[in-house]
């Protein structure tokens, strides 16, 4: 992993290497924290983080659903962003803000825990290829609807992932795919779920799924690309006969998918709307189509 000099930790930039927390962090016990992953981008203007506001603000409803209070304002936590993108010099990566409970009291009632928060950033490219992938359908469940906030991002839901991926490990298979409890696809371990059929493009509805800013993105550029974009219950034989599928997320991009299961989408191959969402895309967070230009903050 490449890393940068400085992290900022509670309201002060410090050297990477010093950036650590005590052994009895609650967080670290109890996976009782929240995060956000964003994208800078390298544009003709200069770095431009993607939806920022959008993030922030998902970040502090996140931290609602667990009773936290960050110590900071959203507007100083998006001046703290820029400020750790800028003094590290990032031209392109990824950003980790991180809110957590810190070295307090241990137990399931957070008492006596300091909230804390952190933001990194580094270089990162693609997180998986950038030809389609092969996907395998997972035994592992998509966590119930009723255990949690599904729409919130919080460590400890990341285990359902590890385990997701964990099960597919050495299947000849790049990615997994998760069901929710009635048996409908619900997304990868860190992704959203997209298939194409009949030139109709189709997504799970919110509910068992996170609610996926680049999701939200994406449905935004197929309809101004003209596609209709339909929100429904998918079933593992939908996939099956899909003429195309993809992954989206900040870290995923636009992945598409090469076969599920070991059944075949467009012969393996990348798919023309797929192709065209992409493009679009890329174009989109590289500063290059004007219309979406309010999703860019410039550093």
């Amino acid at each position: 992993m490449q890393t940068t000099k400085y992290i900022w930790m509670n309201g002060k930039l410090i050297p990477w290497k010093k950036a650590t927390v005590h052994v009895l962090t609650h967080t670290l016990h109890y996976g009782s924290g929240v995060f956000e992953g964003i994208r800078v981008y390298e544009t003709t203007e200069g770095p431009a983080i993607r939806r920022l506001k959008d993030h922030v603000r998902r970040l502090f409803a996140s931290a609602k659903s667990l009773r936290m209070k960050i110590p900071f304002t959203q507007k100083q936590v998006e001046e703290a962003i820029i400020k750790t993108v800028k003094k590290n010099k990032l031209k392109a990566g990824y950003i980790r803000p991180l809110a957590y409970f810190g070295y307090g009291q241990m137990g399931l009632r957070v008492k006596g825990c300091p909230v804390e928060l952190m933001i990194a950033c580094w270089p990162w490219g693609k997180y998986l290829s950038e030809n389609p992938i092969k996907v395998k359908s997972t035994k592992i469940m998509r966590i119930h609807p009723q255990t949690c906030y599904p729409e919130s991002k919080v460590c400890g839901y990341y285990v359902n992932s590890i385990f997701a991926v964990n099960d597919v490990v050495g299947k000849d298979c790049d990615e997994a795919l998760l069901l929710d409890y009635k048996g409908n696809i619900a997304e990868g371990p860190g992704e959203n779920f997209f298939m194409v059929k009949k030139g109709v493009i189709y997504t799970p509805p919110l509910g068992t799924v996170l609610k996926g800013i680049t999701r939200e993105t994406i449905m935004m550029i197929a309809n101004d690309l003209g596609y209709i974009v339909k929100e429904k219950s998918l079933k593992l034989k939908d996939a099956y006969t899909a003429d195309e599928a993809f992954f989206t997320g900040t870290a995923a991009e636009v992945t598409p998918i090469g076969s599920i299961d070991g059944k075949k989408l467009s012969k393996g191959k990348l798919g023309p709307v797929t192709e065209q969402i992409r493009t679009s895309y890329m174009a989109a967070v590289h500063g290059e189509d004007k219309r979406y230009k309010k999703m860019l903050t410039v550093v």
